[in-house]
């Protein structure tokens, strides 16, 4: 579309503009905030169980976290939260990781997006480094990924998720999960993907009310 925009701003202002894209961090060094590096969101006081606003819309949802911050893989493993985006779910798996991180530094939180899940994958395919992927998540004391929906359909980063949820459950390890939709809703996942998610605790955050 780069064409169709520089024309537009033209016929807007009568002059040529230099039109240039920036990726997230490009923005962020645009705007001088340099991102934050996951270890710091852990231990921001952003985003804590004490910031977080609690309604009838969230309040299983917070308290199941609340929960499985304070005795992990003791009580819901997994916890799989949903619902629509910008409701509080990945405010909540930060207050986990600050509070885990607060009591017990030496459990390991990894923290990590569907969608970056796979693109990892992919990356560690080609430079062959399956071992270090692998061992990055397996040997997770708390394992916190975001927006799960992404990879339904796609086969072989659900065939390395599926090993991985294993290997954590069977060592008695942390698992959270967010998603847009519950797992049943999850068209392209995989049979025994879903039943592993709603092993544990399945809580919604629905909008606020009034």
């Amino acid at each position: 579309f780069m064409k169709n925009i520089k024309a537009s701003l033209h016929d807007i202002f009568s002059t040529d503009f230099e039109v240039r894209i920036l990726d997230d961090q490009d923005y962020a060094e645009f705007q001088g905030n340099a991102p934050k590096k996951q270890s710091e969101r852990f231990t921001s006081a952003e985003f804590t169980f004490e910031t977080f606003v609690v309604g009838p819309s969230n309040k299983l949802a917070y308290a199941a976290s609340v929960s499985v911050a304070e005795h992990p893989a003791q009580n819901y493993n997994p916890l799989l939260i949903y619902g629509d985006s910008g409701l509080g779910k990945t405010h909540l798996l930060y207050a986990i990781a600050h509070q885990v991180k607060r009591k017990r530094e030496d459990l390991r939180i990894v923290y990590i997006k569907g969608d970056d899940f796979t693109n990892e994958l992919i990356a560690s395919i080609r430079e062959g480094s399956n071992a270090e992927f692998r061992e990055k998540y397996r040997q997770a004391g708390i394992l916190l990924v975001d927006d799960i929906q992404f990879i339904a359909g796609k086969k072989q980063t659900q065939e390395e998720f599926f090993h991985t949820f294993n290997t954590l459950y069977e060592s008695g390890r942390q698992i959270v999960l967010t998603s847009d939709r519950p797992p049943r809703e999850m068209t392209q996942l995989e049979d025994r993907l879903q039943s592993r998610f709603v092993s544990g605790l399945m809580v919604d955050v629905a909008p606020p009310d009034f």
